[in-house]
């Protein structure tokens, strides 16, 4: 028989960039513009927005999830306030050799695990869909978090 409860795991990499854009496939942020701020001048996503300055968007660490608005899939914080693991091994050179049709090739011996988003400390660059970087596995760290996706589990009709 078939499992009745949904799995709950980490999304791997394209996953989550899946995600972060919304929809939006050219977007530069997942608000889909090119700019960290709007065209009135407040920011969308809570960053460090100038060298050194953590408090210039109005928080210190990190901010309540839906103090910003949600991106097209109606997912709050896809950028800034803390960044979130995946379950992708990182591998600098991995854009290149990667298949499209199976994006996670996981490698168990690599430690690094890729996280995206970008936090609180980091500068707008990092906020962006496809700027990527790397943690530890076994670190913790007050700017990463996670967010899970559930597998789907189908209908009866439905062949999984």
């Amino acid at each position: 028989g078939r499992d009745l409860i949904n799995k709950f795991r980490l999304p791997i990499e394209a996953e989550w960039e899946y995600a972060a854009r919304g929809g939006i496939e050219s977007a530069t942020f997942p608000w889909g513009g090119p700019y960290a701020h709007n065209d009135r001048g407040c920011f969308l996503a809570n960053f460090k927005p100038n060298r050194g300055d953590y408090a210039a968007d109005g928080a210190l660490y990190t901010i309540e999830a839906k103090s910003l608005l949600a991106n097209d899939f109606n997912l709050y914080n896809m950028a800034g306030n803390v960044s979130e693991w995946t379950e992708t091994s990182y591998d600098p050179s991995a854009y290149e050799f990667v298949s499209t049709m199976n994006p996670n090739v996981p490698d168990r011996k690599n430690q690094r695990k890729v996280i995206r988003g970008g936090s609180w400390k980091d500068v707008a660059y990092n906020l962006q869909n496809a700027t990527r970087d790397f943690e530890y596995a076994d670190s913790a760290r007050s700017y990463i978090g996670f967010r899970t996706v559930q597998d789907y589990m189908g209908t009866e009709s439905t062949k999984n």
